[in-house]
């Protein structure tokens, strides 16, 4: 039975989905009161809103100067190291990136390590993850750790023993073999495990997948494109900016069937509303790089879908860069904020900062567009995103042509595009504080050459098809800037710039301070004007998210270092080096030559290579978990 048409029968099921509600709803409440209890940190995000904002307050604007070192942890992997802890009353759960190791630690013993989760991989899934072997975090729910691992399996582990509860391939292959991977932190909504797909680099197709929380069996799979049954898409009820989206709107603005290797992959964050019981995610880049070879808007990749939790029902979508050009995928996550006073009317909005450099608030029930705006003045590729509703160009950024690598053509080398393919921000998830009302970003301040070529399709290998290469802004002496946003307005209330981009996720606190780590290495605390008030530098780069939680009666702030991801790959990868460069580019590139050494070393790693290369100057590889707190 088709996935759409079971989730029709579920629908008009009374009796079943009165039983569903009863069990779905024990399970949803138990994680919301664990939620709302700040000593903990239950969910990679800190909730469901994605708020990443703690209750907690003995750390101060006026004390965080004293903050120490407390303990330290080494993973004992020398990759890139996103996401971070999660602490649940007297243990500290921890993980990798590949192979994706799991420690269950006790806080009481001086975290010792109660279990240790190492999975058996096939190391082809090494080769085949795009942007470093990162892994954004686990879950928990029902007394289970949720692993999403490289190779696309995803485990539930008994939370008190490490053993496996259950085990599902989200992928096709767990060799690598189409070119699927798993990077994204699942999360748990009601009874279900939601967990998405990377690879759209290698032609994948992009999915949200819903496993049932008690035994890993498949609830529900919603596709980024495809015929309706494939997107769960109603095309009379699901809406785009108000307006119905028809039939099989996920195939035709796709050339014949280009959407079956069309990308929107699934492998950033995902929040969840329970009082509209919709979850709300974005899509990423389509698949080639190419835009020439793509043809139409490329529906839906570079979307932010609103679901119902229950079936995968899409309410409403909203494309933010039809037929994109630049590589600015719509992975970032949704942050849920109540009553946001919105020209002049309170709202229940999205906030949304996109790669593309455009920073979004919408209504989140009805995903009506409510602000829409620039959060990185070096912002070029498009001048504004049309806010007329009456107009053909409602919704859609306008595109300057000289940054358009579309009409440029192939074998052009469109330059001076701002922002670079990694955006204006990447997956590094922002802080929203209720104090302040502000949003505070770790954002990109780069901008990039871009030359798309033609390539083809094979499962398993490499569709990429453009060289880029990725330099400051002109003028500018820094990558990255730490930034407060109010979304209301749409502007930037203060900037602090970084020499590096800010590659991690942001914390706020009741405390009146603000976290945020650098890619050299420190961990930085502001106040809300963006006043440093402390900064300490770990053993790696910081591309991990900063994490809160008390124990013992005392506040803690965790965060992982270990240099990687897309910024830190020349480090994580290798690729300084001028035959591992150039290895690199014989395995994507599809026999293209690349120019001299400098050229090829400058545009290894999808362009970032380059780009950073002076943080290797600043740090170096490593794996560990530094915990501070003020002094006893």
């Amino acid at each position: 039975m088709r996935v759409f048409a079971k989730t029709a029968y579920l629908l008009t099921t009374a009796a079943l989905m009165s039983f569903g509600a009863v069990h779905m709803t024990s399970a949803n409440e138990e994680l919301m009161k664990m939620a709302e209890n700040p000593k903990d940190w239950v969910m990679q995000t800190g909730d469901y809103a994605n708020t990443r904002f703690s209750k907690l307050n003995q750390i101060t604007k006026d004390n965080v100067k004293n903050l120490q070192v407390k303990w330290s942890f080494s993973t004992g992997v020398l990759r890139g190291h996103e996401g971070g802890p999660l602490i649940i009353g007297d243990v500290m759960y921890v993980h990798a990136p590949f192979p994706n190791t799991v420690y269950a630690l006790d806080l009481n013993n001086d975290g010792k390590i109660l279990w240790k989760y190492e999975p058996k991989q096939d190391p082809n899934v090494i080769g085949i993850m795009c942007c470093d072997t990162v892994n954004r975090g686990v879950a928990y729910g029902d007394g289970k750790i949720i692993l999403n691992q490289a190779d696309t399996t995803v485990v539930a582990l008994d939370a008190k023993t490490g053993k496996i509860v259950w085990s599902v391939k989200n992928g096709e292959q767990t060799d690598g073999g189409k070119g699927e991977s798993g990077t994204s932190a699942p999360v748990v909504v009601k009874d279900k495990v939601l967990v998405g797909v990377s690879g759209a680099e290698f032609g994948v197709r992009g999915w949200l997948a819903a496993y049932n929380l008690a035994d890993g069996k498949l609830a529900w799979k919603a596709y980024s494109e495809g015929p309706d049954a494939d997107t769960l898409i109603d095309p009379e009820k699901t809406t785009h900016l108000g307006k119905p989206v028809g039939k099989d709107s996920g195939t035709n603005t796709w050339e014949g069937e280009q959407w079956k290797t069309g990308g929107g992959t699934t492998w950033g964050w995902y929040s969840y509303d329970p009082k509209l019981n919709l979850v709300y995610y974005g899509t990423g880049n389509p698949s080639t790089w190419n835009p020439v070879q793509r043809p139409g808007d490329n529906r839906w990749s570079m979307t932010i879908m609103a679901r119902d939790a229950d079936t995968g029902v899409a309410k409403w979508l909203y494309q933010m860069t039809p037929h994109d050009e630049w590589d600015f995928d719509g992975i970032n996550e949704m942050i849920l904020v109540d009553g946001m006073e919105v020209g002049g009317a309170k709202r229940d909005v999205l906030v949304h900062f996109d790669r593309n450099g455009f920073a979004y608030t919408m209504d989140r029930a009805n995903g009506e567009l409510l602000v829409a705006k620039k959060y990185d003045p070096a912002v070029n590729w498009a001048t504004e995103v049309n806010m007329d509703p009456s107009s053909d160009q409602y919704g859609r950024p306008q595109v300057v042509a000289k940054y358009s690598t579309q009409a440029n053509g192939e074998d052009t080398n469109t330059t001076g595009i701002c922002p670079a393919a990694l955006g204006t921000k990447d997956q590094q998830p922002a802080a929203y504080s209720p104090k302040t009302g502000l949003f505070y970003v770790p954002t990109n301040h780069v901008c990039m050459d871009y030359e798309p070529y033609k390539v083809s399709y094979t499962a398993g290998q490499p569709y990429v098809g453009a060289t880029v290469s990725m330099y400051p802004p002109p003028g500018a002496d820094h990558m990255g800037n730490f930034i407060a946003w109010d979304a209301a307005k749409g502007e930037i209330v203060w900037s602090k710039p970084e020499k590096f981009s800010v590659w991690s996720g942001a914390l706020a606190t009741d405390g009146d301070v603000v976290f945020y780590g650098t890619l050299e290495g420190y961990i930085k605390a502001v106040d809300h004007d963006g006043n440093e008030l402390y900064k300490f530098k770990t053993p790696s780069g910081i591309i991990g998210n900063i994490t809160a939680y008390e124990h013992g009666g005392k506040q803690y702030i965790a965060v992982l270092s270990g240099v990687g991801g897309w910024a830190g790959i020349g480090l994580a990868g290798g690729l300084l080096s001028p035959d591992n460069a150039a290895a690199w580019h014989g395995a994507v590139d599809q026999g293209r030559a690349q120019g001299d050494e400098t050229a090829v070393v400058g545009t290894a790693g999808l362009g970032a290579v380059g780009g950073y290369a002076a943080l290797a100057d600043y740090t170096t590889l490593g794996g560990q978990l530094t915990v501070f707190g003020l002094p006893d």
